[in-house]
């Protein structure tokens, strides 16, 4: 049985004081971690940011704006073309700002992704090992 998903697409950043620039996003899922998927952006082989993001707020921000906090996703569209848009808010600056960018990501691309996390665990079957981890918890507590 497949436990891991991963698709490489090329999107698009924008961040303060810039325009839009491509970069790679990596997204994987796995079912050791069923409710996450992580989104690795990388430019030029270096790693800029890693999050870990909700499945099910990807599959919504995907037909409706959602989120609150330090990621917030929806819907855009250019005409044909329709888009996930995925702010990031991210550590605090010195000037007592946060950092802020905004990745644009191919909506149909996104949505494929998603429908392969399915054919590993589908919605409402996610489980989490939840007696196990408190038993390995308290019995390191004794």
């Amino acid at each position: 049985m497949k436990s891991f998903v991963h698709k490489t697409l090329v999107v698009q950043l924008h961040a303060e004081g810039t325009d839009r620039c491509p970069v790679l996003a990596h997204l994987s899922y796995d079912v050791a971690d069923p409710f996450a998927v992580t989104a690795v952006f990388g430019h030029d082989g270096r790693v800029l940011a890693r999050w870990r993001l909700d499945r099910e707020m990807l599959f919504d921000g995907l037909t409706r704006p959602v989120g609150i906090g330090d990621v917030r996703l929806r819907p855009t569209a250019d005409g044909m073309w329709r888009e996930l848009r995925m702010e990031f808010l991210g550590d605090c600056r010195p000037d007592g700002g946060r950092h802020h960018a905004v990745v644009f990501a191919w909506a149909p691309a996104v949505a494929a992704f998603l429908r392969d996390t399915l054919q590993v665990v589908a919605r409402g079957q996610e489980r989490v090992a939840v007696d196990e981890l408190l038993e390995e918890i308290l019995s390191g507590a004794e």
